[in-house]
């Protein structure tokens, strides 16, 4: 059995803005996370946020994806709107990290799917 990696929890830290709209966790719909996540490049973004964070949450920048800027803004918000990240504005910036709590709570198991999944260029 291959042993699923630790995501990396870190406390949220005081003072942060408020999210941009999202759904509630009762109302999050599992066709809708499973669908968002059905794109490749998505759950790589989902995958390396819960393996590699190294602060509360980050730019897109941070991922370091060779993406137009409007191609990786439509892929995070469709990530905000399906309820699987959370993301708070910082002047220009958006930042991003994964709904882990809320994503346990409503689909037991997903959060530990997608660390397991394994890249296919990995």
């Amino acid at each position: 059995m291959t042993e699923v990696p630790a995501v990396r929890e870190l406390p949220e830290p005081d003072g942060l803005p408020e999210p941009l709209p999202e759904p509630a966790v009762d109302d999050l719909r599992l066709e809708a996370v499973l669908g968002v996540l059905s794109d490749p490049l998505r759950l790589a973004i989902v995958r390396k946020l819960l393996l590699e964070r190294e602060s509360f949450d980050h730019t897109c920048g941070w991922f370091g994806l060779d993406r137009p800027k409007s191609s990786l803004t439509h892929h995070f918000k469709a990530l905000r709107e399906a309820g699987v990240i959370r993301q708070r504005q910082y002047g220009l910036e958006r930042r991003s990290h994964v709904r882990t709590a809320d994503l346990d709570a409503r689909f037991p198991g997903l959060v530990n799917l997608v660390v397991a999944w394994t890249p296919p260029d990995a």
